[in-house]
């Protein structure tokens, strides 16, 4: 999780390096701990298709630098009008341990039709649980947001104070 302070400055940071006409504007980034997905405003009159040729080289030596500089994969999307497109995004293997009663509830989902596998199923269920909870987390990484801040802010405590060096000699 990072800052809204750090999201600004990688949001600046590939705002300068995109060209202009890659996107009309910048719409989202989103960062978490294996990608960073850059999402911007096309016009309606141009294909998701179209863009992704036009711009695929720009976008390319883009992503090559950020991925050095960050550490992360780079995905990129489009928005046109309502409608948002990924392309070239991560699926990651998650590894969870879940009770009976948990696999019980993906198993039903399986059966039921809703997914192909228990993965599919826990994807299923975060996809819903985002949907409908989203206000909710979004206070809730915004509280994460300001404990980063305060913690920033707080002392380094891998100096040893007064106290410790005295005890120490």
């Amino acid at each position: 999780m990072i800052t809204a302070e750090q999201s600004e400055q990688l949001r600046a940071w590939f705002a300068e390096r995109l060209p202009v006409d890659v996107y009309e504007s910048l719409d989202s980034l989103t960062l978490d701990r294996e990608e960073i997905t850059v999402v911007g405003v096309i016009p309606a009159t141009e294909s998701v298709k179209e863009f992704r040729e036009r711009t695929r080289e720009q976008r390319i030596e883009v992503a090559r630098e950020a991925e050095e500089l960050y550490r992360r994969k780079v995905a990129w999307g489009v928005r046109v009008g309502e409608e948002t497109t990924l392309f070239t995004h991560l699926a990651v293997p998650v590894m969870t341990r879940l009770r009976q009663s948990e696999r019980q509830v993906l198993d039903t989902l399986v059966a039921g039709g809703v997914a192909r596998s228990r993965a599919d199923a826990l994807a299923w269920c975060v996809r819903l649980v985002g949907r409908n909870t989203d206000e909710w987390l979004t206070e809730l990484r915004d509280s994460l947001d300001k404990v980063q801040r305060v913690r920033a802010q707080g002392p380094d405590v891998s100096e040893p104070t007064d106290s410790m060096k005295s005890e120490s000699e």
